[in-house]
């Protein structure tokens, strides 16, 4: 076990101090791998150690309220608590694993902020959770009384790291935006500090120390916060919290009786596979809170013909898509936009029928097919006060599985609540919920399951009209957006394509193309993460070809995860379990290579396994697939050769243990 070398730990379990100035208090996480120190040095300011090292250094913290109270400057302590939770739990639905360790040391530092003077004293907590593999905060503002009108006008948290490490970041250019933005490689001192950098921002810690991704969770009642550059010093370069709003609105965030921050994250890893272990997200958040969740089920949906040709909204086309659900055992079929007619508009409806679409005949026939449906809704048409409510209920009557609702755009506190009130009105009419024009994850779908995924990506959609969804971006998310969860990227394109033929088969129309070998694209199934998982191609795209199979019976959700291998931009491979039964995918990037796995993460037994790779003439020709089989076991090694913009997928099913 290391144990740390910079704090000494406080060895009790409760302690109070009144009127005192604040003296370094220190919370290390159970292995001791993790310390989080707050001192005061003039303002207040926040360290974390990870195995011996400094990976975050002399970071202010400071809040600045409506009433003119800057919280930071000067402080004392009044209390200080600490509590130790060490619990195993299991998700509703599972996303990695079936099993999630919560494991942490705790510190609650009470304060008293003297920033108005000693006769307007104002009570502030600091929340500390240490992890093995990560620290969360949180800070809590006690009202005077529990009527007072909390406002938040700033939150300047910096994460300060030694040196000028190099990050990939996301600059999302404003509050109001669908959070889909590549996130690009660069140095953390070139961020400017009128960018609007969302989460995570993953940094590599300089001199091998390892990993960081920085993130919140828990969002609940409050405004999501963004990064932008801040001073740098001489040995650190810093960005820090920018607190979202919509349309200048101030304060940011107004709360009654006490005001509650969600939880500043940092994940740390001494590899960058170690980072998709990590659960702190999910763990922040309460625990499931619909009484009877067994209605809530995961699976993949075939969707409508917007992506894969043009808008058709007509009933002959909706029963296609179905037809393709059921011919590939897919539980569901997503109707799109225009089911309804003119959406977005006053005269919006929810309950009346495009024209062309017969409701009723649309239902029987999903239903004679085993196939349940969802429905695309347009925000601002749920949010009418006249509407989602009867909605619903006329849903749950008809047996709507679920819905997608799209275009909010925003993370600040009211839609944050929005997103909120509408997902516990869906749960009450046992409907599931994905959110296109997201924000990102903050993993409250512990709280409520029925919130299955979201968009807030730069995901396959964008295929259809630009040249960003490239193999490089694939292997990129991976690491960055994907460690948050749920991810609505939308994988399953088969008119697959190397750069040179993309961009002409785009530009001439009709069905839509993605970049990367057909292996890659099916690797995605695997490699990323989402328990409703939209299949994005036409129907006649998966007659006959090589692959079909795989979407047929690839799950999605896992009993395990294990990530083997890979390097920002350039590969990853990760191996999943389902049952007896594990999948690897792998990705690479446009450059092809040869790797070599070691399959030790399978248990002892033997297994056949299915492989699905690169055809030889895959560099020219994007389609080629190889499909072979073999019998392998723990002690082998699973030789990969990838063509540019490359994949594989391979399977092992146990067949004697």
């Amino acid at each position: 076990m290391r144990r740390n070398t910079l704090f000494a730990l406080v060895a009790c379990a409760f302690s109070s101090v009144l009127s005192v100035a604040l003296t370094a208090q220190t919370v290390v996480s159970p292995s001791g791998e993790v310390a989080f120190e707050l001192s005061q040095n003039g303002v207040l300011e926040y360290r974390v150690e990870y195995q011996g090292n400094l990976s975050i250094i002399d970071a202010l913290i400071q809040l600045e309220l409506s009433d003119g109270t800057i919280i930071g400057d000067e402080v004392e302590v009044i209390e200080v608590i600490r509590t130790s939770h060490d619990e195993t739990w299991q998700p509703v639905v599972k996303g990695r694993r079936a099993e999630i360790i919560d494991h942490y040391e705790q510190i609650e530092v009470k304060l008293l902020d003297h920033s108005l003077g000693v006769k307007q004293p104002r009570e502030f907590s600091i929340i500390v959770r240490a992890y093995d593999d990560g620290v969360a905060f949180k800070y809590i503002v006690e009202g005077r009384n529990k009527k007072e009108q909390i406002g938040l006008i700033e939150e300047n948290t910096e994460f300060r790291i030694q040196e000028n490490p190099v990050c990939w970041a996301a600059d999302y250019l404003s509050f109001v935006s669908h959070q889909e933005q590549p996130f690009d490689k660069k140095l953390l001192g070139e961020i400017p500090s009128d960018a609007f950098i969302g989460s995570p921002l993953l940094i590599q810690m300089p001199e091998d120390q390892g990993y960081m991704a920085i993130t919140e969770g828990a969002l609940v009642d409050s405004s999501a916060f963004y990064l932008c550059g801040a001073a740098p010093t001489v040995k650190t370069n810093a960005v820090r919290t920018k607190i979202s709003t919509y349309q200048g609105k101030s304060p940011k965030v107004l709360q009654v009786g006490r005001l509650e921050s969600s939880w500043r994250v940092v994940m740390l890893a001494e590899k960058l596979t170690d980072l998709f272990t990590n659960d702190i997200i999910l763990n922040l958040n309460e625990p499931c809170a619909i009484e009877d969740p067994s209605w809530i089920d995961s699976g993949k949906m075939a969707w409508d013909h917007w992506w894969s040709g043009g808008v058709v909204m007509n009933t002959e086309t909706i029963k296609e898509y179905i037809q393709l659900a059921a011919d590939m055992g897919w539980k569901y079929q997503l109707i799109d936009w225009q089911w309804y007619g003119q959406y977005d508009r006053a005269t919006a409806n929810m309950l009346t029928m495009n024209p062309d679409v017969n409701m009723d005949e649309v239902r029987q026939f999903a239903k004679e097919k085993g196939v349940k449906l969802w429905l695309w809704l347009y925000w601002t048409d749920v949010n009418r006060e006249d509407g989602y409510l009867e909605a619903f209920k006329q849903f749950e009557e008809w047996g709507i599985s679920g819905i997608k609702i799209d275009f909010m755009r925003r993370d600040d506190q009211w839609m944050v609540n929005w997103y909120h009130k509408i997902v516990k009105a869906a749960a009450d009419h046992k409907l599931m919920v994905d959110f296109h024009g997201a924000y990102k994850p903050t993993g409250w779908r512990r709280t409520y399951p029925n919130l299955m995924t979201r968009e807030g990506v730069l995901g396959q959609e964008y295929s259809k009209w630009s040249e960003l969804v490239t193999p490089e971006h694939n292997c990129t998310i991976l690491y960055t957006r994907n460690l948050l969860g749920e991810m609505d990227y939308t994988p399953g394109g088969f008119l697959n394509h190397h750069p040179e033929t993309f961009k002409m088969a785009r530009i001439e129309g009709g069905r839509s193309h993605v970049m990367g070998t057909r292996a890659h694209n099916l690797a995605l199934f695997v490699v990323y993460e989402s328990p409703i998982t939209c299949v994005c191609d036409h129907p006649t795209s998966y007659e006959g070809e090589p692959g079909v199979d795989l979407l047929k019976e690839i799950p999605t959700v896992w009993d395990e995860t294990v990530a083997i291998d890979g390097a920002v931009g350039e590969f990853g491979i990760i191996a999943k379990r389902s049952g007896d039964t594990w999948y690897l995918g792998a990705i690479g990037n446009s450059e092809p290579r040869e790797l070599e796995v070691d399959l030790s993460f399978l248990p002892e037994g033997r297994y056949q396994t299915k492989q699905w790779v690169d055809g030889p003439d895959a560099s020219e020709d994007a389609t080629d697939l190889s499909v072979s089989e073999a019998i392998v076991n723990a002690g082998s090694r699973l030789e990969l050769k990838f063509a540019r913009g490359g994949g594989a997928v391979a399977k092992f099913q146990l067949i004697e243990k």
